[in-house]
């Protein structure tokens, strides 16, 4: 038997030893939402248009770019509050992003929203469901709240619930952790009125996209939207400055679930790539920044470039007194996502109508009170 086989021989033993530890956790997933649908628990709705973005899998579907999606989208008109959990935050409870942020004290996504858009109000808090009351009491100019990765948090009744889900793996082929990737069973994401199919190849065919919406079984309530990730023009960390990936060599620094296509962009762009990755969401330590360092310093080319995620970026500026021992110069290349088949428009339109509906009536019950 080769090693190849060995080993899928061994995860194949694992993963149905584990199906009976699936069963338990999908039944209380089961009964928690049943509690919730009959309304033997409350969700609360606030008066403030609520938009939760959030997936059925762990992790790697693209929910930040489309967080920032909607930021754009609304911050113009409206002022724009995000509310995370502040993953692997250091601290607890609720805080708003100021002048002292950092990834450390508020998490690497909400860091990335503050840093990049500074007129939006940026806040974490583990609950939901007392953080926008003390986000609202703090912050009386808010105009919406979009929630992300809340769609497992049912206390609060959004009113546009975001899934998102990604092309390689869809939810409907997933399975219940531990078995498989799913927060709660197939069968949650009726509970979404808009359903994003995130990651998809930019040529996706109208053919490719109705057959994920067979397979998906769209409910009458429901729209579903395609996307594909684009990346924008890099620029240097320390001063943000553009810069030109051609002809250079590449280190690819990177803390992300899936740093594939990331890789492939680049080869696509750049004389050569060589990639250091490290654990989603991992926080650098010195021996990261000597490893870094020594990757440089080791490889025999010209025109080295370090490039990150912007998400990497939040945390690599705990760092910044480092950067510039690296011995080159360290580029962000940031992401953003495209809505496919021209439907962006329609998109738009749907958030944009329910927003602007329920600001109106926000403002009314406050003009009244």
């Amino acid at each position: 038997m080769s090693q190849r086989n060995a080993l899928y021989y061994v995860f194949s033993v694992v993963r149905i030893l584990l199906y009976p530890f699936a069963l338990i956790y999908g039944f209380v997933v089961w009964l928690r939402n049943r509690l919730y649908d009959t309304g033997f628990f409350s969700s609360i709705e606030f008066s403030v248009p609520v938009i939760s973005v959030g997936n059925l899998s762990v992790g790697g579907t693209g929910k930040t770019p489309h967080v920032e999606y909607l930021i754009r989208l609304l911050q113009y008109q409206y002022k724009v509050a995000t509310m995370s959990r502040g993953y692997k935050r250091r601290t607890q409870g609720f805080l708003l992003a100021d002048e002292q942020a950092n990834a450390l004290r508020i998490g690497d996504e909400p860091m990335q929203y503050h840093m990049k858009f500074p007129d939006a109000v940026v806040s974490v808090a583990e609950e939901r469901i007392t953080g926008i009351p003390t986000l609202l009491q703090k912050r009386d100019d808010v105009d919406v709240v979009l929630l992300d990765d809340a769609y497992q948090h049912r206390s609060v009744k959004a009113g546009i619930n975001m899934l998102i889900t990604d092309y390689a793996k869809p939810f409907y082929e997933d399975y219940i952790l531990p078995y498989g990737r799913l927060r709660e069973g197939r069968k949650a994401y009726k509970r979404a009125d808009v359903i994003i199919v995130s990651k998809c190849p930019a040529d996706l065919t109208a053919a490719g996209a109705e057959d994920i919406r067979k397979k998906i079984v769209v409910q009458p309530h429901q729209q579903v939207f395609f996307s594909s990730i684009a990346y924008d023009e890099p620029y240097r960390f320390l001063t943000g400055e553009r810069a030109d990936l051609r002809g250079k060599n590449v280190v690819l620094v990177c803390c992300i679930a899936n740093p594939a296509p990331l890789v492939s962009y680049l080869e696509s762009r750049a004389a050569s790539v060589h990639v250091l990755a490290y654990p989603d969401h991992h926080y650098f330590l010195s021996k990261d920044m000597e490893e870094i360092h020594e990757a440089v310093k080791q490889w025999d080319a010209p025109d080295k470039v370090i490039v990150t995620t912007e998400k990497d970026a939040t945390r690599l500026h705990l760092m910044r007194d480092k950067l510039d021992g690296l011995g080159a110069p360290v580029l962000v290349l940031p992401i953003r996502v495209q809505i496919l088949f021209g439907e962006e428009d329609t998109l738009n339109t749907y958030i944009l109508r329910y927003v602007e509906h329920s600001v109106l009536q926000h403002r009314s019950f406050g003009s009244v009170s």
